[in-house]
């Protein structure tokens, strides 16, 4: 018996490699715009990061400025001196422990922070700029672990401060300042205070003047009440 067979012909379709398969994907189209939009947007969160420092640097700069241009204005500039300067000062002032020191014009309490640490002083320092007053509070706190030493930085007009208690008073302020302010020192230091005027003598005291330190760029006048 002779049986005929017919046989199917299947076609299968050719895909070619992998990397082919790959490139003819509609994924990939997706998945690579996801990349590029995701490290867009990364730029981009970058950028306006960079924008915004900038503006508050500008802004804090600003503010800055002009609180330093009240100060002047106010016959306190912020004219910084030297820690070596600060430590000759002191040296030659030769402070008791635990005294009470009250600086005028402290700026960033450079000056309270060296004598407390050196002598034991406790002091208060008066700035008109509470920047400034911020400044010296947050470095003081940085400090002070190990210190018995109380220092206190105040925004505060020199007029209103009150000097009874002061066992040490130093000032760093302009001429015409001081003439003003002079009366009100005479009204309330107390017998024995030592006053410290740094860069500019106290003309009506030529009496209490005891010593004179002839340094650059400023001398410096040690008075005793």
């Amino acid at each position: 018996m002779v049986g005929t067979f017919k046989s199917k012909i299947y076609y299968v379709p050719h895909f070619g490699s992998v990397a082919q398969l790959v490139e003819q994907c509609p994924l990939k189209a997706l998945v690579e715009s996801s990349s590029l939009s995701r490290l867009t947007m990364f730029y981009l969160i970058v950028y306006l990061l960079a924008i915004f420092s900038l503006l508050i640097f500008l802004i804090s700069i600003s503010i800055y400025t002009l609180f330093l241009i009240y100060s002047s204005i106010k016959g306190s500039p912020y004219v910084p001196t030297k820690k070596k300067e600060l430590e000759v000062i002191l040296g030659e002032l030769q402070p008791k422990k635990e005294k009470l020191m009250i600086e005028l014009g402290s700026g960033d309490g450079r000056m309270l922070r060296l004598a407390a640490k050196t002598y034991g002083l406790n002091g208060t320092g008066i700035d008109i700029n509470p920047l400034l007053n911020f400044w010296a509070n947050f470095l003081w706190k940085l400090s002070s672990k190990n210190s018995k030493s109380s220092l206190i930085f105040k925004t505060e007009n020199v007029f209103d401060t009150d000097y009874r208690k002061a066992d040490y008073l130093y000032i760093f302020l302009m001429p015409k300042l001081i003439a003003e302010l002079t009366p009100k020192l005479n009204e309330e230091l107390k017998k024995g205070a030592i006053v410290i005027s740094h860069g500019f003598p106290i003309l009506t005291w030529k009496r209490k003047l005891y010593k004179t330190l002839s340094r650059k760029p400023f001398p410096t006048y040690y008075y005793k009440i």
